[in-house]
């Protein structure tokens, strides 16, 4: 056979765990707590359905043509009026692009930013999906420590002085493995600590919409508008398989990111936009993300109870939205052995590891948002039975 000579930056990339997970979440006879999709009890089939009908009696054969690469600009200006209109931010359609979902984002800004060797600051835990990304274009990843009060700023403030990041990214809201939101003063003390420096803010926001109480969190970009760039999703509130994101970024920024995009892709799903675009004229965005959020608090809240009545031994972070919490395991249990043991009980998890640049194998990730609710209980008292078989 021929040998392939695979470039070197694929060597970067950890290995992944998604393989294994969507395995899993094939067998039915698992209740999975692993995965990180939306529940498909808060996708409007329907709705989507009329706006698809609607975009082809209307607009025929150009839905289906080739379209601009920064992305359809009915789109654009529904985005950047929401910003203006939720959370204060100051912002035109010309400083929002259209990407394939808020992962394409994290691609993008790795490639127009970092060359091998820059450093890269990331939060730990942090995003697996911003890891892997950034680590095919070889740069030197660090990471601070969160917790409920932000991240570490002492550690965050030596990196941006001492090694000059290309970029810190950050997921202020909801955060994904962990479920923190930064706190108000956390927002503005890391503003403070980057303004001035030449170190980026990267904002990935894909669960901004997404908290219980309904209340918008201000961004971060909103103190930081020049050294900024912020990420947001239709995926996490309306329908991840349209593959419809945005990155929101000063214009001369965003010039270089178009020519990176147009290289990529030519320009994200025409087809999926227009749909969207239909959709957002005749339904009600904010009430869809009211809904979705109530589901998924209901279920955060029966997947705190089972745990804190079920499997007391295990510290976890309360979340004020998103569709995520991590647990911290009793001294001596690896998250790995539980994920096999797991298994075998019919429940999964997923493990910490993936999560961190080190260590991590003391901490399990629980998703909640793709979880029948009925079945909540069921699979933490699964996982309970597993951990008194590792010996807790």
């Amino acid at each position: 056979m021929t040998s392939y000579r695979y470039a070197r930056r694929l060597g970067a990339v950890p290995p992944s765990f998604l393989g294994r997970l969507f395995a899993v979440s094939t067998d039915p006879s698992v209740i999975s707590f692993a995965g990180g999709l939306p529940s498909p009890a808060v996708l409007d089939v329907d709705g989507i359905a009329r706006a698809a009908a609607d975009v082809f009696a209307e607009s025929g054969a150009a839905a289906l043509q080739y379209a601009t690469t920064d992305g359809h600009r009915p789109l654009r200006e529904f985005i950047a009026d929401r910003y203006r209109r939720r959370v204060g931010l100051d912002v035109t359609a010309d400083q929002v692009q259209i990407v394939n979902g808020s992962q394409q984002c994290l691609d993008l800004v790795a490639k127009c930013l970092v060359d091998p060797g820059d450093t890269v600051v990331v939060e730990s835990p942090g995003y697996l999906g911003a890891i892997e990304a950034f680590s095919l274009y070889e740069p030197r990843l660090v990471s601070v420590p969160i917790d409920e009060r932000g991240p570490d700023l002492g550690s965050l403030g030596r990196i941006v002085s001492g090694d000059r990041p290309k970029f810190f990214y950050a997921i202020p809201n909801s955060q994904n493995p962990s479920g923190l939101t930064y706190p108000d003063e956390a927002r503005r003390a890391v503003a403070d600590l980057l303004d001035g420096s030449d170190t980026l803010l990267f904002e990935d926001d894909a669960f901004g919409e997404l908290f219980f109480d309904g209340r918008p969190r201000e961004p971060l970009m909103r103190r930081l508008p020049g050294q900024s760039v912020l990420s947001g999703s239709f995926s996490k509130v309306l329908a991840p398989g349209m593959r419809c994101g945005w990155l929101v970024a000063p214009e001369p920024v965003l010039a270089g990111f178009n020519v990176a995009k147009q290289a990529a892709d030519l320009h994200s799903n025409h087809l999926s936009q227009l749909v969207l675009m239909r959709w957002l004229e005749t339904n009600d965005l904010d009430a869809q993300c009211r809904r979705v959020a109530r589901f998924y608090e209901q279920n955060c809240r029966a997947l705190i109870d089972a745990l804190d009545d079920r499997c007391p031994g295990l510290d976890h972070t309360n979340p004020e939205g998103g569709m995520f919490l991590l647990a911290r395991l009793p001294g001596g249990v690896s998250s790995l052995a539980l994920f096999e043991e797991g298994l075998r009980h019919g429940v999964a998890v997923m493990p910490g590891r993936p999560f961190y640049l080190e260590g991590g194998d003391d901490v399990i990730r629980l998703n909640f948002s793709c979880v029948d609710p009925g079945a909540i209980d069921e699979g933490i008292a699964r996982l309970a039975g597993a951990l008194r078989l590792l010996g807790h």
